[in-house]
């Protein structure tokens, strides 16, 4: 993908295979990055914009070869800041790799994108390290503080068809989520839906609600016990019942679902900052408990270009492996 333009410089670009039949606004909302999308609709309207040196509306759509001419365009403070600063080159530990798409081991720690006083992400940081790469787009996301499975689209026709399986729910998406306390085998189905809301200092926060809440979304996750550690003397008094090791396959992708699934259920996440159990937090870090303990473990879908089935693993991060057998030796 060309990089953003300069400021105040005419640009004329080429459209490729990839993004032919797209809308041109979609298409110059995508190349120019920074750009307010209201001037970029001005520029088209007021002919500005050319496509093989006519004009063209919004809806058109794009085919490959065709030869854009970018009018001068000043970037906001905010962009021309970030072009000169642009985020490190960076790649990250790769699990499957084809023409098409790619998913990566996400560490915790790092955002999937800048955002939300966050400069930059995983997917601005593969941009910079592949630069020669024509897209890089992220198919789904991942919570900051969760590690694992992370998909990266390479076409434009690979994201749409892999978005179109999230959407649809015909992926299966399981993590790995030590929780405070011994897990009851028969809770293996939490179906509550989920209200956002957000505190006093514009953070934003999920609640389980009521059937008949209007802002409720309907959320499902299903629950299996791998593992019951038992109590750890260090941390007996914050969970005298030891720790359950789950998998958790969620049908329906809300903001932060898992976690306040499984902390309404009373087992929440060792380490969630958010909706865990503080004083436990305290003495898991103590302990040598650094994170989260949330991994996006396991992945089925099929294949964008093939339409076969594939399984795709991350392995539990070293940081969390041992804490899955802890008390157990």
């Amino acid at each position: 993908m060309p990089s953003n333009p300069p400021a105040a410089e005419v640009r004329h670009i080429t459209v490729d295979e990839e993004s032919a039949g797209q809308r041109l606004d979609n298409f110059l909302i995508r190349m120019l990055k920074g750009v307010p999308k209201t001037h970029i609709y001005r520029i088209i309207r007021s002919g500005e914009v050319r496509r093989n040196k006519g004009r063209v509306s919004a809806d058109d759509r794009v085919a490959s070869g065709d030869v854009l001419r970018i009018p001068p365009i000043r970037l906001s403070e905010r962009a021309e800041e970030k072009a000169a600063n642009p985020a490190p080159p960076r790649e990250f530990a790769i699990v499957y790799e084809d023409e098409a798409f790619l998913a990566i081991d996400k560490p915790a720690g790092v955002a999937v994108h800048g955002g939300s006083g966050v400069s930059f992400g995983v997917i601005e940081q593969m941009r910079q390290a592949r630069p020669d790469a024509r897209l890089l787009e992220l198919v789904h996301r991942l919570d900051r503080e969760t590690s694992g499975l992370l998909l990266i689209a390479k076409k434009k026709s690979a994201l749409k068809a892999l978005q179109d399986q999230f959407r649809e729910r015909e992926t299966g998406k399981t993590y790995l989520a030590l929780v405070k306390g011994a897990w009851p085998a028969r809770l293996k189905v939490l179906d509550q839906p989920l209200h956002k809301y957000l505190l006093p200092d514009g953070e934003r926060r999920v609640k389980v609600t009521v059937k008949d809440d209007p802002d409720g979304m309907r959320s499902v996750t299903l629950v299996k016990v791998s593992q019951r550690l038992p109590p750890i003397p260090a941390l007996a008094a914050g969970s005298p019942d030891g720790f359950s090791l789950l998998e958790v396959t969620i049908k329906t992708g809300r903001t932060h679902q898992i976690r306040v699934h499984l902390a309404s259920a009373g087992h929440p996440i060792a380490g969630d900052d958010k909706y865990g159990d503080f004083e436990l937090n305290r003495q898991l870090g103590r302990a040598g408990l650094k994170r989260m303990f949330l991994h996006a473990w396991r992945l089925r879908l099929t294949h964008p270009v093939t339409n076969s089935p594939m399984e795709l693993q991350a392995e539990l991060p070293s940081e969390l492996k041992a804490w899955s057998t802890i008390g157990l030796e």
